[in-house]
């Protein structure tokens, strides 16, 4: 039987769904929107927003920590519940996302809770509590699914009851002890979070340093903070086998060492089932890790692709960019962007903080760049004195020598996702380096550091 016929449907309403839904409904397409979890997606229910209440409260803590060596004293006493209360009343409206649904429908999109498949080019069938409804699409589809946490073949594991960051950001109590698997972003931000409020952690990494993605210096940073706060680290291990029994668990290392501990939160990364979305409907490989789209989010003929399964990052920014993009190419807008991906920011919400844009030291050599690195310690810094406790950081900059210009940078230590902003610029403009040398930087401040590291660009 032939569908309803709309102009686009979205399937996935994440942050960038949401965005791109709204855009063409309001240039006054029909707009279908699809998802069968919460309109709004991972970001302002289990990631972003959440996790972010939880390091405000973990940095309050960790500065009232320091008043003894700076200010007098301090008791700290730290209440897991203000924490979980902001997050179920102010964030999540206790994961109720009628303001998001309405907040589409207003934009004049209509919405229908249920799982969507592709299945036929520009037709999707929606599986909802009442059955199937079948829509085409004039004009096409739009994915943005998402990812889900990835759940490691490990032996035991799927037959306990492990947390991942959806279970986390909604816990009541703080557990005497946690064992994370995973240091990535995630792992480490939510480590910390529980460590601070009176948790015994322990992480462990597969890879032989924390934070992978970034520069071997921000893992070795956060390490060091992680040892000194009492979190234990174990890297180049994997975990072999998992059991739970009587409230505990019981970690076995594929190094044979044993943890237990009250609590496991699974951090290994996030994946994607293409072949439930039916992208081999439209010629696409169903095996495949996530969607391969053009510089205007084109997947295939009549498909667009925004959001982590097209491999630029999982991030709620790269999601909301690709989302205008492919709007704008949808609505055939004269002179519209294309993606460029050259200067990416990301940040991990860890004490310190580390943020980072562009090509790392080793990218940047692996692509035959001519390469010089710049390297400034804040601690060394004037603002790094007055700050004294907690001043730990670094500003690392990336130079493409051939063209003096930097093709990446990390700021790493207080704020340093804030310090960021003025590297995302260069890199993104191509800001020649000779030219940021000659800009007068405010002192005594942070992002004074980059001055210093570009006098040691070599």
């Amino acid at each position: 039987m032939p569908g309803t016929e709309v102009d686009v449907v979205v399937i996935g309403m994440g942050p960038g769904g949401e965005d791109v839904g709204a855009r063409l409904a309001r240039a006054g397409l029909s707009v279908v929107g699809v998802d069968a979890r919460l309109v709004g997606g991972e970001c302002p229910y289990y990631a972003c927003i959440p996790t972010k209440i939880m390091i405000r409260a973990t940095d309050a803590l960790g500065e009232a920590r320091r008043v003894d060596a700076l200010a007098g004293s301090a008791q700290v006493a730290p209440d897991w519940r203000p924490v979980a209360r902001r997050i179920r009343d102010e964030a999540t409206d206790n994961w109720d996302d009628t303001v998001a649904v309405n907040r589409f429908t207003d934009a004049g999109g209509r919405f229908v809770r249920g799982r969507g498949r592709i299945t036929a080019p520009r037709e999707v069938t929606v599986s909802t509590s009442e059955g199937e409804q079948v829509f085409t699409a004039r004009r096409g589809i739009v994915l943005n699914t998402g990812t889900d946490p990835a759940v490691p073949a490990i032996d035991g594991l799927v037959e306990t009851p492990y947390w991942t960051n959806r279970d986390a950001v909604a816990v009541e109590e703080v557990p005497a002890s946690l064992v994370v698997l995973g240091g990535g972003p995630v792992g480490c931000e939510l480590a910390q979070v529980f460590s601070r409020f009176g948790s015994a952690v322990t992480v462990v990494q597969h890879a032989d340093r924390l934070l992978p993605a970034d520069e071997p210096e921000a893992g070795e940073l956060l390490a060091a903070r992680f040892e000194a706060e009492g979190i234990a680290v174990r890297t180049g291990l994997s975990a072999a086998m998992v059991r739970y029994e009587s409230g505990q668990f019981a970690i076995k290392l594929d190094n044979g060492e044993a943890l237990a501990a009250d609590r496991l939160l699974v951090a290994a990364g996030r994946s994607t089932d293409m072949a439930a979305l039916g992208v081999g409907a439209v010629g696409l490989p169903e095996n495949a890790r996530g969607v391969h789209t053009d510089e205007r989010m084109r997947a295939a003929d009549g498909l667009w692709a925004i959001g982590d399964i097209t491999g630029q990052g999982a991030f709620t920014h790269m999601s909301m960019y690709q989302a205008r993009i492919a709007a704008a190419d949808i609505l055939e807008e004269p002179d519209a962007e294309t993606a460029d991906y050259r200067a990416v920011p990301r940040v991990t919400f860890t004490d310190p903080e580390i943020g980072s844009v562009g090509l790392s030291e080793a990218a940047a050599r692996e692509r035959g760049l001519s390469v010089r690195v710049g390297v400034s310690q804040l601690s060394a810094s004037s603002r790094g004195f007055v700050h004294k406790f907690g001043n730990e950081g670094f500003i690392k900059l990336v130079e493409d020598a051939e063209r003096g210009v930097l093709v990446g940078a990390t700021s790493a230590g207080p704020n340093g996702g804030e310090v960021l902003g003025a590297l995302v610029v260069a890199v993104h403009a191509e800001v020649p380096t000779r030219r940021l040398a000659q800009m007068i930087y405010a002192y005594p401040t942070f992002h004074r550091a980059i001055e210093d590291a570009l006098s040691r660009l070599a």
